[in-house]
């Protein structure tokens, strides 16, 4: 028995109705052990009238709960105690017309939305397989859905056959008797805003944090959304760098295309739609973040993005619909492929992060930010030395000493170093004529042909 309280364990000195959150919170969470007998720190109290409460807690709980724990008598420093061992129940359990659930050692009450998504996720439903009873037949595009058929021929050879969308749609189960489903809405609606008006994507250029010069809203159904996004970011807020391969021309846009569209697509379907916030794009001169509401399931946290990891959509309607249309697979990798796309194109891996209840994706427009620096396990001078020379176009080991205040083979040091880890190219053997500019640049570039 551990000797204090944790996710799974709860001690109390005697049996009152109120240890019924505790058992609630329990079988609402992943389980746990109810001690009756011990004090906060585990240590043993005197119990009294075991041998009836042995008969009287299981009586309670299963009358109050609905729900029999296995209830037994223990010694601890050989006094008496009771364990009630409580499994994680498949449907909720409430106490008193509340719900509970365990966090840390501690019991919450569910409230508002938290209260919303418990109950939706012990249901077995996803928010998007809700139906929608606010929406009719006529608020689908006909034109959004036979664009869909021609993306899906290819997982469903006999889609284009089909020439009645009703029975389309109820295939797909996107239909429950006759009434449209949230998903549908949001994937072939008209106008999927009349009835979620947080389901918008919002672009916008920052000069800063607070400053912001110009903005887009962009609206219609999903499909209609990724396709108006990658457009304008395209057209409007990105640029295109031209390259020749022999006669070809080639314009590569600043941030890989294929890497944006996938976050985008992530951002779509694995949002929490019945949250307030809009996704957001935010354009900076040195990085573009992807913002959208929605935690991660639990099964996988952030740090296995950049890993294989499952694939556990929030909205499943959504995702195998996108997965029929051939814009996502169903392994797990979409994360994975905007970090290979990234590198692909020279450019830093992006960072994946969730804070409050947000998922946001940030593209770094080249690996020469100070952050990603600080990875490559750099001292503070040489970050600062590849921040000058990305400031001054090159270095030369004189400034370097004089700069940081160092001796002439600290400065060759850590140059070297520099060079070694693939950030700058030095130019000239030995002496005065000696400099280093960043690996990559257009005149380092013109001098390695």
């Amino acid at each position: 028995m551990k000797n204090k309280e944790s996710q799974t364990v709860e001690y109390k000195q005697t049996w009152r109705n109120d240890c019924l959150k505790a058992v609630s919170a329990f079988a609402n969470s992943d389980g746990g052990c109810l001690y009756i007998g011990l004090d906060d720190q585990g240590n043993p109290t005197s119990l009294k009238n075991e041998k009836k409460l042995l008969e009287d807690i299981p009586n309670t709980i299963r009358n109050k709960l609905g729900i029999i724990p296995p209830v037994e008598l223990n010694k601890k420093n050989k006094k008496d105690i009771i364990k009630g061992t409580v499994a994680p129940c498949s449907v909720p359990i409430s106490y008193n017309g509340k719900y509970y659930i365990r966090s840390g050692s501690t019991v919450q009450e569910l409230q508002g939305k938290e209260l919303a998504d418990f109950l939706m996720k012990k249901s077995g439903a996803t928010w998007d397989d809700i139906v929608e009873e606010r929406a009719g037949l006529n608020e689908i595009d006909n034109d959004s859905i036979e664009n869909f058929k021609k993306f899906a021929v290819d997982r469903i050879p006999s889609i284009i056959k089909e020439t009645n969308n009703t029975t389309l749609l109820q295939k797909l189960n996107l239909i429950d008797d006759k009434e449209l489903k949230r998903a549908s809405v949001l994937l072939f609606g008209n106008e999927p805003q009349k009835f979620y008006r947080q389901s918008v994507i919002r672009i916008g250029k920052f000069l800063s944090d607070t400053e912001i010069q110009t903005t887009d809203i962009i609206k219609g159904n999903l499909f209609v959304q990724l396709e108006s996004a990658l457009e304008i970011l395209r057209t409007k807020y990105l640029v295109s760098n031209i390259k020749y391969e022999g006669i070809h021309r080639r314009d590569i846009l600043e941030y890989p295309y294929e890497a944006l569209r996938e976050a985008i697509i992530n951002a779509l379907i694995h949002r929490d739609y019945s949250g307030t916030s809009q996704i957001q794009i935010r354009v900076y001169s040195d990085k573009l973040i992807i913002m959208n509401e929605g935690k991660l399931p639990p099964e996988i946290p952030v740090e296995k993005l950049k890993t294989n990891h499952l694939s556990i959509p929030r909205n499943t309607l959504l995702a195998k619909i996108f997965y029929y249309a051939g814009f996502i697979e169903s392994w797990g990798h979409g994360t994975i492929k905007i970090i290979e796309n990234c590198i692909k194109q020279g450019l830093p891996e992006p960072d994946f992060i969730e804070e409050y209840g947000v998922m946001t994706v940030i593209f770094y427009k080249d690996k020469w930010n100070e952050k990603n620096l600080k990875k490559l396990e750099l001292n503070e001078r040489q970050i600062k030395a590849v921040m000058y020379v990305k400031e001054n176009g090159k270095i030369t080991n004189n400034q370097y000493q004089k700069i940081f205040s160092v001796s002439k083979a600290t400065a060759t040091r850590n140059l070297t170093t520099l060079v070694n880890k693939g950030l700058l190219v030095q130019y000239g053997e030995t002496g005065k004529g000696t400099f280093y500019k960043l690996k990559g640049s257009q005149t380092a570039q013109r001098n390695s042909i």
